[in-house]
């Protein structure tokens, strides 16, 4: 195990994905979510195939055993990602990004639900918690007789079923990884989402401009090179060092929302997103110690304990 690489690595695959939501809102306006998905999937699958090539893992990466999982997967994975996409051409970055948020706190009551995982009290009460932030954060699109624009709500309700789908597809990736290479779950849910988004064609995809083009390309290459560095990551380092550093996309949102957008986040968005923050690392940070109990508990019943 190497921490700091390995922190580093999911540094840089926050940033690749940042800079991948950044721009799919820059074509947002033009574009629809489902040729954004395909770009966004089918360019990434050239990088995926690079990185397993190099690998030496392009024969077993790709050799699946549970087609229809990694299909549920990708049918609710690509749901979540148009639906994200969706929302960026109705909100700021940083509220997509605040709303996303709720993903992994829902997977903690949908492991519960589907894979019957045992949840007490400290982490529903985490989850309850960082759900009333993301309420805060929804509130202000929500609100009866509130300056709201009819897209606005429509974007936060997207924004929000995307992080319902994302939690589910995070509850389906649970089980595949019990009989699947993580590199066939990566590569197979890419070539999923292309098909699917490649299904939107006939309800009425943009002719991009040549700018537009490259910006689409872009997209699939860094969302490829950022789920490379993501895989990467918890090679080098156990998974409750490195998910912290998710949240560090809340500040590179800020920051590219206001340099690059204009968008000044709200008291009422910034005071939900730190309660969503505060209980997504404490549910990490639980998690882990749970974790070190379970390995003492087993290390004393083993025979040389």
């Amino acid at each position: 195990m190497r921490p700091i690489r390995g922190i580093t690595y999911k540094l840089i695959s926050v940033a690749m994905f940042i800079t991948m939501s950044s721009l799919v809102k820059s074509v947002s306006d033009t574009i629809p979510p489902g040729e954004a998905v395909f770009f966004r999937s089918f360019f990434a699958m050239p990088v995926i195939l690079v990185w397993l090539a190099f690998r030496r893992e392009l024969k077993t990466g790709l050799r699946v055993s549970k087609p229809l999982g990694h299909f549920w997967r990708g049918l609710v994975g690509t749901t979540s990602m148009g639906m994200g996409f969706a929302a960026l051409a109705f909100l700021p970055l940083p509220e997509v990004t605040a709303i996303g948020y709720a993903a992994p706190l829902l997977v903690v009551i949908f492991a519960s639900m589907f894979l019957g995982e045992d949840v007490r009290v400290f982490r529903l009460s985490a989850v309850f918690a960082g759900l009333a932030g993301v309420m805060i954060v929804l509130s202000p699109r929500l609100s009866v007789g509130a300056d709201v624009t009819t897209g606005e709500a429509f974007g936060a309700m997207l924004a929000l079923t995307g992080a319902v789908c994302a939690a589910l597809a995070q509850v389906t990736v649970r089980k595949l990884v019990a009989t699947e290479q993580t590199a066939a779950i990566v590569f197979w849910f890419s070539f999923t989402a292309a098909g699917l988004g490649l299904l939107t064609l006939p309800f009425g995809w943009a002719m991009p401009s040549p700018t537009e083009a490259v910006t689409l390309v872009l997209m699939g290459l860094i969302g490829g090179v950022g789920q490379i560095f993501l895989t990467s990551s918890y090679r080098e380092a156990d998974a409750s060092l490195v998910a912290p550093f998710d949240y560090a996309s809340m500040l590179l949102a800020l920051a590219i929302g206001y340099w690059v957008f204009g968008e000044v986040p709200t008291g009422t968005m910034l005071i939900g997103a730190s309660i969503v923050v505060s209980a997504g690392i404490f549910i990490i940070w639980r998690e882990r110690q749970l974790g070190l109990e379970r390995a003492k508990q087993r290390k004393a019943m083993s025979p040389q304990g």
